[in-house]
């Protein structure tokens, strides 16, 4: 008998969403990337946005119908298609998220379906709170779920020494914590994609 969908190894993608020269995003995402494969539950990976390099949504038929014609368009879509969840580490712009992540949603549609979607954020006094406050709203109009917990990270140049980030016991405890919940919803969320509900 074949083993039940719920019970393969789960991979977690952990995306960069800034593209600015000069940012801490890629060692925040490096940090949890390697937190996350400490979790005997996932399998993990990071995929940084600015070394994809994605042009702006370039398709001309709406993703919905995923009639892809650009080869670029088309390994985005086997990527997140094989991701059973997704942590999008981000700053704060103007009070919202950074244009290339928003980019990177609206490439597709039905591959982010029934997917939990945790966050990192990072910035100066408000951490990046309001940048995960929209991209939740985001997020569930793609049929994603938002978890609740997070990891927030004030004043984030001061934890950053010779370009590496170092977290300290506040961050390492809520990492842990949203690792566990992405688990258990990514565990649920892939037997209902499976129809194994």
């Amino acid at each position: 008998m074949a083993p039940e969908p719920s019970a393969a190894p789960m991979t977690l993608t952990t995306v960069v969403a800034s593209t600015r020269p000069g940012r801490v995003g890629r060692s925040v995402a490096d940090w949890f990337t390697l937190r996350a494969a400490e979790c005997d539950q996932f399998e993990s990976r990071t995929v940084d946005l600015y070394e994809l390099a994605r042009p702006f949504f370039d398709e001309p038929h709406p993703p919905a119908l995923q009639q892809y014609t650009k080869s670029h368009t088309r390994a985005w879509s086997r990527l997140v298609d094989a991701s059973d969840a997704f942590v999008f580490v981000t700053p704060e712009y103007n009070g919202g998220f950074p244009a290339p992540l928003k980019n990177a949603w609206d490439y597709l549609v039905v591959e982010w379906r029934h997917k939990p979607a945790g966050f990192v954020s990072y910035g100066g006094v408000s951490a990046g709170t309001r940048a995960v406050q929209m991209s939740k709203q985001v997020v569930a109009n793609l049929r994603m779920l938002p978890i609740g917990p997070t990891v927030s990270i004030p004043f984030v140049n001061e934890l950053v020494e010779d370009g590496d980030f170092r977290p300290g016991k506040p961050h390492e405890a809520a990492a842990e914590q949203m690792l566990d919940e992405l688990a258990r919803t990514a565990r649920a969320m892939r037997r209902l994609r499976s129809g194994t509900y």
